[in-house]
């Protein structure tokens, strides 16, 4: 399954490399070209592949949604007992993945590839680093590149996992925490030698974003009422104490303590909007509880079915 966008002059050379990986390893597969909203000839020399070779499936979508959106549709038209991924940008090298096919026929779940020699400039090298280290930081992961597009997938599984943002980056990791058993391999990495590259440090503080949101939902999903109950008791506690004192001062000297009842206003509404927030996060830990519960079902079903083999 390959992403393209604005690729004109990779999409021949890209089918042609694909191809003769695969043939030659003689590995049955479908080429599944998903067009995010090109500007260019890509679609209409995806549509000429597409119509010469029935093996290649090509999805346009109407408009560019990025990378991960164009997974999303690719992963789900895929219909191969393994899903194999890669950039359009003619940098991943298709011979890699024989080889990381036979890391999952060993027993992985997935196999993730690892740009050990990067031929890219510094300006997506140095943010590929810094999201490579964000990523083992706050995520307690072990993938060396999680940029790395290049990967191998068991198709039941991959096919579970919902895909939104810039989150085909986390899926080795969520696949970890999930109990999936993981690979890495070294893979050939080439120059681009066409088009642009449409990655920059633009990308980091998005990376930084997501890494966050999915740490909070999963700490969130394991105590979602320790963290409600967390910030609504001290809120109210001060608002309730900051109230009463600021009656007390009235009745006894019969002054208005504006400034006490201020902040006992303002943190009983911060108590109020806490819980509010505190009863949508539930449902937001749930769903996103839920999601990993089943990746978790289905790597623990294709465990199960291999030892029973």
């Amino acid at each position: 399954m390959v992403p393209l966008h604005n690729e004109e002059a990779n999409v021949a050379p890209l089918y042609a490399a694909v191809v003769d990986a695969l043939q030659s390893a003689g590995i049955d597969f479908e080429l599944i070209l998903v067009d995010d909203g090109s500007r260019d000839g890509t679609s209409r020399l995806a549509a000429g592949l597409a119509h010469g070779d029935n093996r290649v499936c090509l999805v346009r979508l109407r408009r560019n949604f990025g990378q991960t959106a164009a997974m999303a549709v690719g992963i789900r038209t895929s219909r191969g007992r393994l899903v194999a991924t890669m950039d359009g940008d003619g940098q991943n090298d298709p011979t890699d993945i024989p080889a990381m096919v036979a890391l999952i026929e060993a027993g992985s779940d997935i196999v993730v590839g690892w740009r050990r020699k990067r031929q890219d400039s510094r300006l997506r090298v140095i943010p590929s680093k810094i999201a490579n280290w964000m990523m083992r930081r706050i995520m307690r992961t072990s993938v060396k590149d999680t940029g790395c597009s290049l990967k191998v997938y068991r198709g039941n599984l991959i096919r579970n996992v919902p895909l939104y943002s810039d989150m085909h980056r986390f899926i080795p990791a969520l696949a970890g925490l999930a109990g999936a058993r993981l690979a890495q391999m070294q893979v050939k990495h080439h120059a681009r030698m066409w088009g642009h590259s449409k990655y920059g440090y633009s990308r980091i503080g998005k990376v930084f974003l997501d890494l966050i949101s999915i740490r909070f939902l999963l700490s969130f999903s394991k105590r979602p009422y320790a963290w409600v109950l967390g910030l609504a008791v001290p809120f109210s506690a001060v608002g309730v104490a900051a109230i009463l004192v600021g009656f007390w001062h009235a009745i006894l000297w019969r002054e208005d303590d504006v400034v006490l009842l201020g902040v006992g206003l303002l943190a009983g509404s911060l108590a109020v909007f806490t819980v509010m927030w505190g009863l949508i996060g539930l449902l937001i830990a749930e769903t996103s509880a839920s999601n990993l519960q089943q990746f978790a079902r289905v790597a623990a079903e294709l465990s199960q079915r291999d030892v029973e083999e």
